[in-house]
């Protein structure tokens, strides 16, 4: 088994259900980091996580319409969230380019 640390950050934009990471095939991957900032420094914005299960057809709530302070950061998901091949985390917010999205991401091989 190979093991290959990954970084992924993106702008969120408010489109709902915005793929932000899919697992690739023949893989497992652990979310180890997620952490959102609000780069508005004005205004709160709304926040959504889901995680699309590709094997059994249905997405689930993560995080749903949690509000990020402007100029404040917060970690969203509680722990570590395990992702089999071609599950995909999708995120949307209620204002366009107002949150960033950092994720940590262990891939296993």
């Amino acid at each position: 088994m190979a093991e290959t640390f990954k970084n992924k950050t993106l702008v969120i934009g408010d489109t709902a259900d915005a793929v932000a990471y899919t697992c690739p095939s023949l893989t497992t991957a652990i979310v180890i980091h997620c952490q959102v900032a609000n780069v508005n420094g004005a205004n709160a914005a709304d926040l959504n996580i889901d995680l699309h299960d590709s094997s059994a057809t249905s997405t689930a709530a993560v995080v749903s319409t949690v509000s990020v302070p402007a100029d404040s950061a917060l970690n969203p998901i509680g722990g570590k969230l395990v992702l089999e091949a071609s599950d995909e985390l999708r995120v949307w917010a209620g204002a366009a380019s107002d949150l960033e999205l950092t994720l940590g991401i262990l891939e296993i091989t």
